[in-house]
């Protein structure tokens, strides 16, 4: 009888417990949907878990003291309260808007003037007169190192002046006031660079990723002190006797310095173009900076890739976007209506350009759809632009830089540099509304570069010569193995800059534009320059 009465018992407490386990969960689901967390369960509220029922039991009878009859405990919910996680929850909304609203403000455009003081990041002026004195108007795989040539192959070298120039542009040493790893000129990555047309000293400015613009003056030299004596021992002492080289970095944009140019009858302008959607002109005699090209309103997001002047006009921007688009500005138009005109050239992101330096109706364009296109702005529809001709990579093309013979350099994610002679096919005399034939449009010469830079090295493209000392062209690419190229307008590889201190890919690469000068920069930020 005794089983028979503990088993009707037991039916019920089970019985009992299922009931209140199924309004518990009812209960549980509906405070989750409001966004309130699950009450915890107290002592005889578990249901078929009764181990946990044990455990927790004890830790409500922790410590039981007289106190106070309290008023009876109401859920948030029922007293009109927002729940402490609908809460967090809005302030971390509110935190993460407010966050994102700072990151737009830094990256929008600031079309303001700029004073030197209100662009300087560090630094200081290179001279008393401005920032420049008035004085001074295989694929996808890199092996760190590895050269691809060196002096066997100029050794081999059979032509007489290749040989002579080869020789010349491989005895280029590194700047050796201070290794490559203490000019650090930007704070970061750099992506756009030029040297000053001055051959009085070598000037450097880059542009990195973030608007910084930095500036060298590699015609300072080490200070005496800076030479550490054997019988010194004392380590604080080394940074004030081995100081790094005196730099300049200000910030005249928000976003990437994509570009820039000084026109040589204008030295004293530095004109920079960013994605941050403008173009701006510094006088780097007065150190300020002034808006010289942008879309009216700072909303408007046109990251501008690449900008050019003509060889015999100061007073005309040209500039390509990452939409596609061609523009000229003429800064001298009172109505900017009438100063800017643009044409759509491409579908998707044109990543470089050029004006011909001696022709500058004719411009090339390299586009992320494969095509270097050549055009003729002189009769340009910006309704249907044709172009002169175009001819079509494997993959990408990343930029095409015109020489002044006519001839255009480009270079592709297909792993290749490639030459085309325009020049030679009767560029000067071209009229208006000339095209070419795919036939006369594939390059003259291709020559394999490993240009599989990733995402953390800044595209590698070639960079001429403007003005060189002989009647050989020769342009510079930097190299995923640490070094510079620096090849012929026919394709010969001239020279393989490299030297102690090079810990990164020196990626953005130029020329002077007379003098055997060439200045890379790295994703680190550093320079090197070899003279």
């Amino acid at each position: 009888m005794g089983n028979e009465e503990i088993s009707d018992f037991e039916k019920q407490r089970l019985a009992n417990i299922a009931e209140r386990d199924a309004l518990l969960k009812k209960l549980s689901l509906e405070a989750k949907s409001a966004g309130v967390f699950p009450p915890k369960m107290s002592k005889g509220s578990s249901g078929g878990d009764q181990n946990k029922a044990k455990k927790k039991a004890p830790a409500k009878k922790v410590k039981q003291e007289p106190e106070p009859a309290l008023p009876r405990r109401m859920s948030s919910r029922i007293r009109g309260i927002a729940a402490e996680s609908e809460v967090a929850k809005r302030k971390a909304e509110e935190q993460y808007e407010a966050a994102q609203e700072v990151e737009r403000a830094k990256r929008l455009r600031k079309s303001d003037s700029f004073s030197f003081n209100e662009m300087l990041v560090s630094g200081q002026k290179l001279s008393g007169d401005g920032l420049i004195g008035v004085d001074v108007v295989t694929k996808g795989v890199a092996m760190p190192y590895q050269r691809t040539f060196d002096d066997e192959d100029i050794k081999k070298t059979t032509d007489k002046d290749l040989k002579a120039l080869r020789e010349e542009m491989s005895g280029l040493n590194l700047w050796e006031a201070w290794e490559p790893s203490r000019i650090k000129i930007t704070p970061e990555r750099v992506y756009a660079m030029t040297l000053h047309p001055s051959e009085a000293k070598p000037l450097v400015f880059a542009g990195d990723k973030m608007g910084h613009l930095g500036v060298l003056d590699a015609s300072q030299e080490k200070p005496t002190s800076a030479v550490k004596h054997e019988d010194d021992d004392d380590d604080d002492d080394d940074d004030d006797d081995d100081p790094d080289p005196v730099l300049t970095t200000l910030k005249p944009h928000t976003r990437t310095i994509s570009s820039m140019t000084i026109h040589p009858s204008k030295p004293t302008h530095l004109y920079t173009a960013s994605y941050d959607s403008s173009i701006r002109e510094m006088d780097l005699e007065k150190t300020t900076s002034v808006e010289r090209y942008a879309p009216e309103s700072t909303s408007t997001d046109v990251p501008i890739s690449g900008i050019d002047m003509a060889a015999d006009d100061p007073n005309v921007l040209y500039w390509t976007t990452l939409e596609g688009e061609f523009g000229r500005h003429d800064m001298r138009a009172s109505s900017k209506r009438n100063a800017v005109a643009t044409w759509r050239l491409s579908e998707k992101k044109i990543g470089g350009f050029s004006l011909c330096p001696t022709q500058p109706h004719f411009i090339a364009t390299a586009s992320l759809d494969r095509t270097m296109r050549l055009w003729d702005i002189r009769k340009l529809s910006h309704d249907d632009p044709v172009p002169v001709g175009e001819h079509q990579s494997r993959l990408s093309v990343s930029h095409a830089a015109f020489n002044s013979i006519g001839q255009i350099a480009t270079s592709s994610y297909d792993d290749t540099l490639k030459i085309y002679d325009f020049g030679a096919k009767g560029l000067p005399s071209w009229e208006p509304g000339h095209t070419l034939p795919e036939n006369q449009m594939k390059p003259d010469t291709v020559v394999r570069h490993n240009c599989q830079t990733g995402r953390w090295v800044t595209i590698l493209r070639p960079q001429w010569q403007q003005n060189p000392q002989s009647a050989i062209q020769r342009f510079c690419i930097g190299n995923m193995n640490r070094f510079v190229d620096i090849y012929s307008g026919s394709g010969d590889q001239l020279a393989q800059l490299g030297g102690d201190g090079i810990t990164a890919v020196p990626a953005v690469a130029v020329f002077h534009r007379s003098k055997n000068w060439v200045a890379a920069g790295t994703a680190s930020g550093k320079v090197c320059l070899w003279m």
